[in-house]
């Protein structure tokens, strides 16, 4: 919501613009009035919005047209008033002062303008008929109100309309030409209708209705109301309900009416409950809510946020099979203005045999994203509505950060779920065939990945000690001079060679005495391609004696050349290393 309000009052001289003013704040007529009123402000709590407003007079007698142009620049309202008794501040409304506003605003965000018939008491006719007209030509205007300087009448509905125009403005969802709401609009409660939608069968039923009432207003619906709003959609939808639940036509057409009806809070509600903005954009501070992670602590999904993805995954496997076909990955991903994972997703995660992402590969994805970069999740998990469906303060209480890996380290325990290990090797020596072996594909099913589809990432769970964890493999690209931290940072270092290559092991030796020789990394050795006849390596000693010498495992021989899935038990060793190093 927004910190505060800004009202102004302009038109003609005389028409009791500061009148209107003191009579509010004093709740009397005033007996002596002054060219113009002090700015004054009205504290939150004695507004009907709980936000602070503050109510500036113009006056012609007294200020220059420039500070008249500044006001404006200023304001969030406009109010235009004009005498209900003197014709020629009327006119002056449409000749004069919408003119005048339109080119001191910017066109893209116009500011709101209510337009006031001061003198109501004089007159027994109302100068409605006049003012129709001219609301139905401006857009920007939201409201007219008939009020009384002298006997008080509408005088604090006028400053709360003028509040409302700020607070819950016509313009960013309706357009009264057209009598519907505008496309961002439409796109923002479609959203909320599929986040609100638990069961994904594309109707709200009284379950899913009071949920989203005790949300968005704190209070469910009494089984009466519920069927009075049904009844009213039923009436004027031939498709409004379905199977006694709120269809997403009859969803929008409830809106429409409240809108149409001037009840723009009740929308606007809903909206700012599932995180838009005035501009019916997600709020930055909805997406990005603050999270410290210290040096040497990594993020992971906590049990609230699993239980959650897992919900969504079951909402939109529609056939049950475990898996995400490409028509349920996009209608999971419907409510994200773009889509997230690519192509190379299928090959960072489990997949079935028809390469589609399953239920296992599901939750690694989500875990790889959580751990690489949580800003990213906690954006992904904001679409999905995260913070509302499971009832939390907002997304950062679906992450865990683990603690400082040195106190581990002293204490020799973790509790982290998620290991990472950077995988070294030579151009050919079989990197990327050890990341997909990790998924279970053979160098056959290998041979089928597009290069452009092609995943420098691998992330599947293993079992340590009868424990489920998460290991990333991360496959680092072989430029010597340059190594970033990242490429450094990890639990377990993985360094591959092609045994049937006698210069493939000299790189592994490189990069192990330039960067990992003196660290408290945990290092690994792999002789890859071992279905292959071995050769003798080009180097100063064999990779055996050099793993002697460095304290290093012996190499683990290893193929993905194999008939069926190749053999995990290395991957369990890497991440036995990697939690007790």
């Amino acid at each position: 919501m927004r910190k505060d309000v800004r009202i102004l009052l302009v038109g003609e001289p005389k028409v009791g613009k500061t009148s209107l003013i003191m009579s509010l704040v004093s709740e009397e007529f005033p007996d002596v009035v002054p060219y113009r009123a002090e700015e004054i402000t009205i504290p939150a709590d004695v507004t009907p919005e709980r936000v602070p407003t503050h109510i500036v007079d113009y006056s012609e007698a007294e200020q220059t047209d420039e500070q008249l142009f500044q006001e404006i620049s200023k304001a969030n309202v406009i109010c235009i008033v004009y005498a209900v008794n003197n014709k020629k501040s009327i006119e002056k409304v449409t000749s004069h002062w919408i003119p005048l506003i339109t080119e001191n605003t910017d066109k893209d965000s116009r500011v709101p303008l209510i337009l006031v018939g001061n003198k109501s008491d004089l007159v027994e006719h109302s100068s409605m008929e006049t003012i129709l007209p001219i609301m139905n030509q401006y857009s920007e205007i939201e409201t007219c109100v008939e009020c009384s300087a002298k006997n008080l009448k509408n005088i604090s509905e006028l400053f709360y309309y003028a509040q409302k125009a700020v607070l819950h403005p016509t313009g960013p969802l309706y357009c009264p030409e057209k009598k519907d709401m505008k496309p961002l609009c439409v796109k923002a409660l479609t959203r909320i209708f599929k986040v609100s939608d638990l069961d994904n069968d594309g109707n709200l039923n009284d379950n899913e209705l009071n949920f989203f009432q005790r949300t968005c207003f704190n209070t469910p619906l009494e089984p009466q109301a519920l069927e009075d709003v049904k009844n009213v959609v039923r009436k004027n939808l031939i498709d409004g309900v379905c199977d006694n639940g709120l269809t997403l036509k009859g969803f929008l057409f409830l809106h429409t009416l409240f809108i149409q009806r001037g009840r723009h809070e009740t929308t606007w509600t809903v909206l700012r409950r599932f995180g838009y903005d005035d501009d019916l954009e997600l709020n930055q501070d909805y997406l990005f809510p603050p999270l410290k992670i210290p040096p040497d602590c990594t993020t992971e999904l906590n049990h609230n946020a699993y239980l959650f993805l897992q919900s969504v995954f079951d909402k939109h496997d529609k056939d049950r099979d475990c898996a995400l076909s490409p028509e349920e990955l996009r209608d999971l991903f419907d409510v994200f203005p773009y889509m997230p994972w690519g192509p190379d997703v299928n090959n960072t995660v489990c997949t079935n045999d028809q390469g589609w992402i399953t239920y296992q590969g599901y939750l690694s994805q989500w875990t790889l994203t959580t751990y690489l970069d949580v800003q990213r999740c906690l954006e992904y998990l904001g679409y999905l509505g995260y913070s509302i469906i499971a009832e939390q303060e907002s997304q950062a209480a679906g992450i865990t950060v683990t603690r400082d890996k040195k106190i581990d380290l002293q204490k020799k325990q973790t509790q982290r779920s998620v290991f990472r290990c950077n995988v070294f090797g030579d151009i050919g020596s079989g990197k990327s065939g050890f990341l997909q072996a990790f998924l279970g594909r053979n160098l056959m099913r290998q041979k089928t990945i597009k290069e452009e589809h092609r995943s420098y990432y691998a992330i599947n769970t293993t079992y340590v000690y009868g424990q489920e964890k998460y290991l990333l493999l991360h496959e680092v690209f072989p430029d010597f001079d340059y190594l970033s931290d990242s490429d450094l940072a990890c639990d377990i270092v993985c360094l591959v060679y092609d045994v049937s290559n006698p210069y493939s092991f000299e790189y592994c030796a490189k990069v192990f005495k330039q960067y990992f020789m003196d660290s408290k990394t945990p290092c690994m050795m792999i002789a890859a391609k071992s279905d292959l006849p071995e050769v003798k390596q080009m180097y100063g000693c064999s990779p055996l004696e050099f793993c002697r010498r460095h304290k290093m495992p012996p190499p683990q021989s290893f193929t993905c050349n194999a008939a069926s899935a190749p053999n995990r038990d290395i991957y369990t060793k890497l991440t036995t290393m990697a939690m007790y190093p």
